[in-house]
């Protein structure tokens, strides 16, 4: 059995996999409208919309950030198949076991790590321990006050200020917005891998890595041709 195409089984896991895909939908769709608009500004009106320029990176890596748990969950990440193309698939699934188990031990030293970035923009604080939390730092620099370079704040973030700023107003949208994807991406990836390792030990999938589904779907295409 290879990696298969992921499909939903229960009503909330419809939800679920459509909320993910209309957020994709949605990122990919506002990036594009705002590239588009910035062009029509530039060589039309000889003008430019800079706050759209970072609303577009900060878009960007949230698409990465967020597709990359979207990846786990529905298969699609590459990877070199080549040795586990040639022993048994008993051998086969222990290898899918351990390279599964080594990305949630990855997962987690990327949730610490994206905790401890973002942390201190929160007005929170970092976690103690080099390879996993073993508490809190009280002696965390708080960075609530940063801001973006030019995105312009929202009024509807302006609780931000008394919440995380000690009531100072943002001129700015704070950095701790567009950070947050970091700790809520780093979640998901850990979560999906989990998924994953689950479905690798229950037999419904043995790797991690999609399979040659294009090859095959060229296969199929082509046998209908001549069937046809």
């Amino acid at each position: 059995m290879s990696a298969s195409r992921y499909v939903p089984r229960t009503a909330l896991g419809r939800f679920v996999h459509s909320f993910e895909e209309n957020v994709i939908a949605i990122m990919l769709g506002v990036m594009t409208m705002l590239t588009f608009t910035n062009v029509v500004l530039r060589y039309v009106f000889n003008s430019l919309n800079i706050w759209s320029l970072e609303v577009v990176s900060i878009l960007f890596a949230w698409l990465v950030l967020f597709g990359i748990a979207y990846g786990f969950k529905v298969t699609s990440h590459l990877g070199v198949d080549a040795i586990l193309n040639i022993v048994s698939p008993r051998n086969r699934r222990v290898l899918g076991i351990v390279s599964a188990v080594l990305c949630v031990v990855y997962a987690l030293f990327l949730l610490k790590g994206a905790w401890d970035y973002w942390a201190p923009f929160a007005g929170m604080q970092e976690t103690t321990g080099r390879w996993f939390p073993t508490g809190f730092n009280p002696d965390t620099r708080d960075r609530a006050f940063f801001e973006t370079d030019q995105v312009p704040m929202p009024e509807f973030l302006r609780w931000l200020e008394a919440t995380i700023n000690q009531g100072e107003s943002y001129s700015k949208l704070p950095r701790v917005v567009p950070y947050t994807m970091l700790p809520v991406a780093a979640l998901l990836i850990l979560f999906r891998v989990i998924q994953a390792t689950i479905r690798i030990l229950r037999g419904e999938q043995d790797k991690l890595i999609v399979g040659h589904e294009a090859e095959d779907a060229v296969k199929e295409a082509a046998s209908a041709h001549r069937g046809a």
